[in-house]
């Protein structure tokens, strides 16, 4: 392909791609959700948090699930005024084996997450709010998922909120704005190899 030829084609497609974003005239805020078996969803659910930030937004991040163990994501949040950091979880289920303590801490991260959403209600607290492995619970039975997508589908209308987690269930898909499932095609795992600090966690 020619220069010349290759200029056009860009012209061509930098006109298309302005005409749809002018065509785009709705402005609030999204209920993401990345789910799905392969790695990634939390770790693009705190890069969008980060990216907030970085616009000059407050975030909050609640993580159920993965307990107090130390994570690179809990020391970076420490760095940032701008971010609510919340641990709920004990810890994934296979360690805590303990289900009515699980739904306990659940429901006490849930109880927060209603009061967040609370708060911006009248001002705009929080730009966004991440519910970190919330599908887990949620798959888990460990919350009502009639109540968390009651209290979601009526969040504030210029909040922005991203769920994380595999098996995301069907109720929160069907109010979700933006859904992405991450597909594992390989992990190193897999191949024997140690969850690597500051990749995997």
């Amino acid at each position: 392909m020619s220069d010349s030829t290759h200029k056009e084609d860009m012209k061509k497609l930098q006109k298309e791609q302005r005409e749809k974003v002018k065509a785009k005239y709705i402005d609030r805020g999204i209920l993401v959700v990345n789910t799905g078996d392969g790695k990634g969803k939390s770790t693009a659910a705190f890069g969008t948090a980060v990216r907030a930030v970085g616009h000059g937004y407050k975030v909050a991040v609640v993580q159920f699930i993965k307990g107090n163990w130390s994570t690179g994501e809990q020391k970076i949040f420490e760095h940032f005024d701008e971010i609510t950091h919340i641990v709920s979880g004990d810890g994934f289920t296979w360690d805590t084996q303990d289900k009515s303590k699980d739904i306990e801490s659940a429901e006490s991260g849930w109880s927060k997450v209603c009061d967040l959403i609370e708060e911006c209600r009248e001002e705009s607290k929080y730009h966004l709010i991440v519910l970190d492995e919330l599908n887990i619970a949620l798959s888990y039975g460990y919350l009502d998922v009639n109540k968390v997508v009651e209290v979601l589908k009526n969040k504030p209308e210029n909040l922005n909120i991203m769920v994380t987690g595999r098996g995301a269930p069907q109720e929160l898909i069907d109010i979700a704005d933006t859904v992405t499932e991450m597909k594992p095609i390989k992990h190193a795992f897999d191949n024997g190899i140690q969850a690597q600090r500051g990749i995997e966690f």
